[in-house]
């Protein structure tokens, strides 16, 4: 970890304030994790943002308008999402998102498969576009093919896709936070 735990005593007129938002958001929306330290410390990409409140502000207000204003349906959420943290190999984004998706019961052998970097059998629907999409912006090198961008949007709806494609950028931002400061993921007891 290249950056400490701010302890909620030592905290900065200017990180207070994005602080009580960020612990209010996570105890609604972000609860399938550790998230929060003993002494009241944020964990995960929060801290990071937390150092940097200026930008980690700005950040937060686009985490919470993806999340707390979420369109999608939450497995094609969780998918994308995955997709995005194994292709980072961002350990905190991937062991925070098992967690959310074991709790929306995706199956063992499905989150397995996704963290490996691989597709899962069985994807249909909403999953399998969900999928594809965030391969395809993650993998391709290029623009979003047009057959794949169509069938978001046949999918999802014009504002669904553009959200699917907006989801998978902020993860690739929250997986360069989480590996660039080496966030590490909460010991288990």
């Amino acid at each position: 970890m290249r950056l400490p735990l701010i302890d909620p005593a030592m905290l900065t007129d200017e990180q207070k304030p994005l602080y009580d938002d960020m612990k209010k958001g996570i105890s609604s929306n972000f609860n399938a994790f550790q998230v929060i330290a003993e002494n009241g410390a944020l964990m995960g990409p929060w801290n990071p943002w937390l150092h940097e409140p200026k930008i980690g502000a700005a950040i937060w207000d686009l985490t919470k308008a993806m999340s707390m204003q979420a369109t999608l349906p939450d497995g094609a959420r969780q998918i994308a999402i995955l997709v995005t943290g194994a292709h980072f190999n961002a350990a905190y984004e991937i062991y925070a998102h098992v967690a959310v998706a074991e709790k929306e019961g995706m199956s063992e052998e499905r989150l397995s498969t996704l963290v490996a970097g691989v597709k899962p059998t069985g994807l249909v629907g909403e999953e399998e576009v969900a999928y594809d999409v965030a391969y395809a912006l993650l993998n391709g090198g290029g623009i979003l093919p047009r057959p794949t961008y169509d069938l978001a949007v046949k999918t999802f709806g014009q504002h669904g896709a553009a959200e699917l494609i907006y989801l998978v950028g902020l993860y690739c931002l929250v997986s360069i936070t989480l590996n660039g400061f080496n966030v590490p993921v909460p010991e288990k007891e």
